[in-house]
């Protein structure tokens, strides 16, 4: 058990921090809203309140950030339903790494579910 709790532990974290990093870059750089980037970058920040409790490995964290990716979800998917070029293949990646950090926390939440 703990090998596997450790391995979705690192999954929750890297895909918590891809995830943050592919907002930030979408948004100022890559493909944003307007010239020279946009406030949307701020979308990111509801994604660092949960970091800390992710590193840490707090069980209620993952219970709760669970909820939180599934708004990063929808995002992707709608806006690769309705964007074009580089943003569609970036609303792709939001959603895959979401689904990713979603399927990890709710995973460790759920093994962890008898020493909490």
């Amino acid at each position: 058990m703990a090998g596997a709790a450790r391995l979705l532990r690192g999954a929750a974290c890297a895909a918590l921090v891809a995830l943050t990093a592919l907002c930030l870059a979408w948004e100022l750089w890559l493909a944003p809203l307007r010239e020279g980037g946009s406030l949307m970058a701020l979308k990111a920040l509801p994604l660092v309140l949960p970091l800390g409790g992710i590193l840490s490995g707090r069980r209620y964290t993952y219970q709760w950030s669970s909820l939180l990716a599934l708004a990063y979800f929808a995002e992707g998917v709608t806006r690769a339903w309705s964007d074009a070029g580089l943003s569609r293949q970036l609303a792709f990646g939001e959603a895959a790494l979401s689904a990713l950090f979603f399927a990890a926390v709710v995973s460790y939440a759920r093994l962890t579910r008898g020493s909490a």
